[in-house]
């Protein structure tokens, strides 16, 4: 292997020792010795038992899998994207790597720390490529506060930049003494010359300051009115996991059924959705859903709906069907969205039109994986999905 090599690797190694030490919440200065001849299971084996944390066989096994990923992940930039791309499929139905849906594992740091480097160095086209990736170095690098911890070991160019549009910063990149000296004595002498010009002009530009009338502001236009709608976050919605105990026909509408869906509290949630044309209430009874229950309870046809079943559709509406949350996902949990906070309404406001704003981003993928704007919809047990690829969801 060629020294320039040798010394990614090494780098990579030394990151992934400091990432897995703040994870596991042990002493910064926790001595690792790490070398070169350490491959990345060994190190990793060595953290775990100073953290104390018991090494469970079948989770190991799962982290075994990424830590090969990590030790064969390539140098070559090209090499690099190929890598990437087939890990962009592998995140497409997933919020993290492993653990419980939302929160990071050993796994999800360890590959965290050895792409790191490779994808601040994509160019702004190929970044569009990879939307999973993108998505989830964001959310890793929030949940774990990685950015100071970047700053010291791996940063150290301006090519190092990192690129990720919508956040604040992997890192920041270090500037060299020599070019802090440099613009420090360049603004020194802009400020010198700006205050004599002051000194000498300042009669003329308070006349002219004077003169000036004060633009007007201008109101949003329509389109930049769009715009901002457009950026309505999801976590407006509260989005539950239900379960149909039972559907019946409406009394008064043919294209209307009436369910009445447990979503973990006291009492059933009663819900009417038009979806008597395309299910009957068998197929509905006993069938997990998603449903948003923070809509304004209204009557439909003189019945009461207390939540909107969310129900993926084709591009003509000819086949239409609920969302489906997977078998572990717990009756009444919220549905989340990886890198979005946020604490639903009370109550939408029909005024606002904000559920009709939202749905506008609501897509299932060339999979049939739930989304928001690319995020998979995410419960405890995995993403809710539908037999409908690229479908509106509404």
């Amino acid at each position: 292997m060629a020294p320039i090599d040798e010394s990614i690797t090494l780098k990579r190694k030394q990151v992934i020792a400091s990432a897995l030490v703040k994870h596991l919440s042990l002493d910064p200065g926790t001595s690792l010795g790490v070398s070169g001849k350490d491959d990345i299971m060994s190190l990793y084996t060595k953290i775990l038992k100073s953290s104390g944390k018991p090494f469970l066989q079948k989770e190991n096994e799962e982290v075994m899998k990424w830590i090969e990923f990590a030790e064969s992940f390539p140098v070559d930039c090209q090499a690099c994207l190929d890598a990437l791309t087939g890990f962009n499929q592998d995140l497409a139905q997933k919020s993290i790597l492993l653990g419980n849906g939302t929160t990071p594992s050993e796994a999800d740091v360890i590959v965290f720390s050895v792409i790191h480097s490779s994808v601040i160095g994509l160019s702004h086209l190929e970044r569009e490529k990879l939307t999973h990736v993108m998505r989830w170095m964001d959310y890793i690098q929030h949940k774990e506060e990685f950015a100071h911890l970047f700053e010291k070991i791996l940063l150290k160019k301006p090519a190092f930049e990192f690129l990720l549009q919508g956040t604040k910063g992997m890192a920041k990149v270090e500037v060299d003494s020599n070019a802090k000296k440099t613009l420090e004595s360049t603004k020194n002498t802009e400020k010198s010359e700006a205050d004599k010009s002051t000194k000498k002009n300042v009669a003329g530009k308070k006349v002219t300051e004077n003169k000036e009338a004060v633009p007007e502001k201008k109101k949003p236009s329509e389109k930049e009115r769009a715009e901002k709608d457009k950026e309505l976050s999801v976590s407006l919605l509260n989005i539950q996991v239900g379960l149909i105990r039972k559907a019946s026909k409406h009394p008064s509408a043919d294209s209307l059924l009436v369910e009445e869906i447990d979503v973990g509290d006291a009492k059933l949630r009663q819900v009417v959705s038009g979806l008597a044309k395309y299910c009957s209430p068998d197929e509905l009874t006993n069938r997990r859903v998603v449903l948003i229950t923070n809509v304004k309870p209204g009557k439909l046809r003189d019945v009461m709906s207390e939540g909107l079943v969310l129900c993926a559709s084709n591009e003509d509406h000819s086949v239409v069907e609920p969302l489906l949350p997977p078998e572990g996902a717990k009756i009444g949990e919220r549905v989340s969205f990886s890198g979005i906070d946020g604490k639903p309404e009370d109550v939408l406001n029909p005024k606002k039109k904000q559920l009709e704003k939202i749905t506008l981003n609501l897509f299932t993928d060339d999979k049939g994986v739930a989304t928001f704007k690319g995020i998979p919809f995410m419960t405890s047990g995995g993403p809710c999905t539908s037999s409908i690829p690229k479908a509106s969801i509404k």
